[in-house]
């Protein structure tokens, strides 16, 4: 019988991920609208494949069970009911206008789990939509590469859509529209796939900015929160009573982080390679604050700080002090190891840890700090601003 989900740190050994490999969605991606679509560069997609399939051997390699979205998505709209709903989401009245979107979602009604799963994943152009009888203005009024369905590129990032504390799952409220309707497919998965499906959860895709990326489990009953580009304060706030009220953790260490492309999720500055270290960007080092949240017992929150970050995790993970480890030897090296997501690192335990090879003198830090690292390459992978990390979501992970 399958282990269910639980996950309680960032470096407990690894033993289920979800991932998403690199399909059709990328292809959608030109230089007219890859800016909107939040890509830095026009990926190459087959080497982008190639990319993420040696990562997912890398996992594998090491026991780690891959489940990729595409499949359970597939399987989760196997559902009558998610079918629906995944109709429901793809098809915006808005845009289309009444008439179009009754044709779009009679078509799609009708259509398989394979289908609509393709659709929901890699969108719709105007070209590609059903033939439609009588006269359409939105239609005519676009043109055919237009986009009637938006496409997902983002998706390969799986950490910022969702995330696991303890046996629960937080369904993520992404903040840049381009993302916005991941959450939709996440839902799909989680209410309706049978390894899911029985899962409470933690946190609500309607409910204030939070994005998985931001969100990092110190210890277990120790959460810290970014508070940055993606997450906002109430977003923090409102994940933080959540947690407290279900009992997933005693302390959330809420961090601000600058609000740029560069550091636009906590894991793109700092991430745990041990349960008592963590690889960070050295300009974040001494510059990052923390808000400390408990519960007052009676419902309420009750707030502290700011104080030095690595002093309020290390006082609420009950350790002396949190080891860093610096990305790369200078501020020149630093902030290119920074940017290419030189923090950005996944554990697979403690002390072992998956990043871009790219990255070597930062990975060559961790090595001499004692820190296994599992190289992998990133060209392709890299150009949506994301490392191994941002490329999974933990579902279950042993004790530390």
């Amino acid at each position: 019988m399958t282990a269910p989900p639980r996950v309680d740190s960032e470096v407990g050994p690894l033993r289920a991920v979800l991932l998403h490999r690199p399909g059709n969605e990328l292809k959608r991606l030109t230089p007219r609208n890859n800016d909107q679509l939040l890509f830095d560069s026009i990926p190459w997609v087959d080497r982008a494949q190639q990319e993420h399939d040696a990562f997912a051997d890398v996992l594998r390699g090491r026991g780690v069970e891959v489940l990729l979205l595409a499949d359970v998505l597939r399987t989760a709209l196997e559902d009558q009911r998610a079918h629906a709903a995944g109709v429901h989401a793809a098809v915006d009245d808005r845009r289309l206008g009444v008439d179009l979107a009754d044709s779009l979602r009679s078509h799609l009604s009708g259509v398989d789990a394979h289908t609509l799963a393709e659709v929901l994943m890699a969108g719709m152009t105007f070209e590609e939509l059903p033939s439609a009888e009588g006269a359409s203005l939105v239609r005519m009024m676009h043109d055919p590469r237009d986009f009637a369905v938006d496409p997902l590129p983002n998706l390969l990032f799986t950490r910022d859509s969702s995330a696991w504390i303890g046996d629960r799952v937080a369904i993520s409220s992404l903040t840049m529209p381009a993302r916005r309707r991941e959450t939709a497919l996440l839902d799909l998965v989680y209410a309706y796939h049978p390894r899911f499906r029985h899962a409470d959860r933690a946190y609500g895709a309607h409910s204030a900015p939070i994005e998985g990326g931001d969100v990092m489990l110190l210890a277990s009953g120790v959460v810290a929160i970014g508070v940055g580009e993606r997450t906002t304060p109430a977003g923090a706030e409102s994940l933080a009573r959540s947690v407290f009220a279900d009992g997933l953790a005693h302390t959330v260490v809420a961090v601000p982080i600058e609000q740029s492309r560069a550091t636009m999720h906590l894991d793109t500055v700092c991430t745990m390679v041990d349960v008592d270290a963590v690889v960070m960007y050295p300009l974040a080092r001494d510059s990052l604050t923390a808000f400390t949240l408990q519960p007052t017992g009676d419902g309420g929150v009750k707030v502290a700080g700011p104080t030095p970050f690595l002093e309020a995790a290390a006082i609420a993970m009950g350790i002396d002090r949190l080891r860093v480890i610096d990305t790369g030897l200078d501020p020149v090296t630093a902030e290119r190891e920074q940017w290419d997501d030189g923090n950005n690192t996944l554990a697979l335990a403690p002390g072992v840890v998956v990043g871009y090879e790219r990255n070597a003198e930062t990975n060559e830090r961790l090595t001499e700090a004692g820190i296994e690292v599992l190289p992998i390459t990133g060209s392709e992978l890299g150009s949506g601003r994301g490392g191994p990390r941002c490329m999974s979501c933990p579902v279950r992970r042993d004790p530390q």
